[in-house]
């Protein structure tokens, strides 16, 4: 009888102390101490590709200091919030705020108004580096002691050769995996692996579609 699984695993809060750094070792310092108030700039900027930890840091260093202006996906925001964030900058030039802003490309290739373009470069810029296949088993295996099990070096290759490489990706994969081994009450193997990534892809396929609509 599979056992019905409790969500016992504690809620994942992005932190410092669970960034897997790699080669990040220097921005995760600097975002750090802009967090703590010992940096001697007051302005650091991130960019990095979907998935590098750009929104892990932020988010790590709005828990330790609530008064940071923080700007995540610079690229994408309104008239009305680069106008917010052109304030903050100078105002953070002034010593007057602390500002921790993130997008997908440097500043100087950023599409939007010139005058903050050229701001976001005036502190500390940092290009969030791709995780090696070490550093992301790091990952998983410190996500499967959270969850209070172990992941073995079989279970780790098997899944690092067919998931997306993204640290979220992984992330709700393990949650999967979590629940499917406790349902089960089986320790995670290939094979349980094998079976619930199976059973993901049948329930997408058979997900319900919205009709196309006529043109």
């Amino acid at each position: 009888m599979a056992q019905l699984p409790l969500d016992i695993s504690p809620p994942f809060e992005p932190a410092f102390e669970n960034f897997i750094a790699g080669g990040n070792a220097e921005a995760l310092a600097g975002v750090r101490a802009l967090a703590e108030g010992t940096a001697a700039e007051p302005i650091v900027y991130l960019w990095g590709e979907p998935g590098s930890g750009r929104t892990h840091l932020l988010r790590a260093a709005a828990r330790v200091n609530p008064a940071l202006v923080i700007a995540d996906e610079v690229q994408s925001l309104e008239p009305a919030a680069q106008q917010a964030l052109f304030v903050a900058i100078n105002e953070a030039r002034e010593r007057r705020a602390a500002v921790l802003a993130a997008g997908d490309v440097p500043p100087a290739r950023l599409a939007m108004r010139d005058d903050l373009r050229s701001r976001l470069g005036w502190g500390l810029v940092y290009q969030l580096k791709r995780l090696s296949d070490e550093d992301r088993t790091l990952y998983l295996r410190a996500e499967a002691a959270r969850r209070g099990f172990a992941l073995g070096d079989e279970v780790a290759r098997y899944l690092l050769s067919r998931l997306p490489r993204d640290l979220s990706s992984l992330g709700r994969v393990m949650e999967l995996l979590d629940r499917h081994s406790l349902a089960r009450q089986r320790p995670l193997t290939v094979p349980l692996v094998r079976e619930a990534l199976g059973s993901l892809a049948e329930g997408v396929a058979e997900s319900p579609r919205e009709p196309r609509r006529k043109t």
